[in-house]
């Protein structure tokens, strides 16, 4: 894209190995400099945290993996460099986009906003902002080097002469919430009732908590990560994110037996309550603890005044989007855009990735234990 003029030069105490530094060198400007439109992008200061997090609570796409709070766990947790882009006009902050580079000999060199979740990308007051937000990004990503850039934004970007490819085939799965826990459970339909009662019937018991349930949930999903073939996070990732975010996160794990058996974590944005992390063991799901777990995580989302329940990023016609549509779960569209540095082809860093297939059955056998030991050093630098 060629859309706006740009100098990349060094920025002092910019955002290197932490998320904010002082203002520098623009990285990017909107190509009309005599519009009174035009914004400059320069890499935020420590000092305009405050403005920045202000701007993304009142932008209609903010989310809360945007500000200081998530990003500092990115940034402490796995030490990964953050580039939190500020779009200025004068001294008004008018966009937002946070960049995190993952680095490593396996899966290459690149920025994404934001890994680990599915929502991310850039924040902008109007389409000057935005469009320099974008060439900043260009600009950042030629300076640093790296292969490709990955603005995971939810709605398209509609601005003339902007060409970056886009992939469309992930959607997260959303429904809307009734005031009144019965409402929820008329609304489910009779199946997916029967399915719930199950395995309370056979003494599944639902608790709900904190930090106090992380070993719980922690045993479930790192068993469930493996078995899938899938590399885990450390639990300290976890732990990060329910002393940073407070009690926006939470914990629900069912248990059976006195064991867990299933197991979710949850995080509340506004009025959105979402489930990124889920798992239960396949030795208990013949009696359906799965719908168990997700009974009790809708019923305490309307409990707790949420409007909307989201469960999370699926394929269309996959498995899971079935489970998740049987809840009443509809799909809202993802926008991931790609900044490629020349000659370079879009990623593919996903356990879809034919390349890999013969690494996740393989990671299907290792011992947990070993599975858990690695798998963190590998996960770290996966999207």
């Amino acid at each position: 894209m060629t859309a706006g003029t740009a100098t990349v030069g060094n920025v002092p105490d910019s955002v290197g190995g932490g998320a904010t530094g002082a203002t520098g060198a623009a990285l990017g400007a909107s190509r009309d400099a005599r519009s009174g439109d035009a914004a400059v992008v320069r890499e935020l200061a420590a000092a305009d945290w405050p403005a920045w997090d202000a701007f993304v609570a009142g932008h209609r796409l903010g989310t809360l993996y945007h500000r200081q709070p998530w990003l500092d766990v990115v940034r402490g947790h796995f030490g990964h460099t953050v580039h939190c882009l500020a779009a200025w006009r004068g001294a008004s902050l008018v966009g937002a986009l946070p960049l995190v580079r993952l680095r490593s000999r396996l899966f290459g060199d690149y920025l994404v906003s934001i890994p680990f979740v599915n929502y991310g990308g850039a924040l902008a007051e109007d389409d000057a902002a935005l469009r320099a937000l974008l060439d900043a990004t260009g600009d950042l990503a030629t300076s640093l080097g790296v292969t490709h850039a990955e603005l995971r934004h939810t709605e398209p970007v509609e601005l003339d002469g902007f060409t970056w490819p886009v992939r469309t085939e992930k959607v997260v799965m959303v429904r809307e919430l009734p005031d009144d826990p019965d409402a929820l459970l008329k609304s489910l339909g009779a199946k997916v009732r029967s399915q719930v009662k199950r395995p309370q019937r056979e003494g599944a018991v639902a608790v709900r908590g904190g930090a106090e349930l992380l070993d719980d949930f922690y045993r479930v999903f790192a068993e469930n990560m493996r078995d899938l073939g899938t590399p885990v996070y450390a639990k300290g990732f976890f732990r990060a994110i329910l002393d940073r975010l407070g009690a926006a996160a939470s914990i629900v794990v069912i248990r059976v037996g006195g064991e867990p058996a299933a197991a979710g974590f949850l995080i509340g944005d506004g009025d959105r309550l979402e489930i990124p992390w889920a798992s239960s063991l396949r030795r208990h799901n013949r009696i359906g603890v799965n719908m168990a777990l997700y009974g009790d995580v809708l019923r305490f989302a309307v409990e707790s005044g949420y409007a909307r329940f989201d469960f999370g990023r699926s394929t269309r016609d996959s498995n899971t989007y079935r489970f998740k549509r049987q809840w009443g779960a509809v799909e809202q569209p993802l926008n991931w855009y790609y900044w490629l540095a020349p000659g370079r082809e879009l990623p593919r860093l996903d356990p879809s990735n034919p390349k890999y297939a013969l690494a996740i059955r393989a990671w299907q056998h290792l011992p947990l234990p070993v599975a858990n030991l690695i798998g963190p050093h590998l996960v770290r630098n996966l999207p």
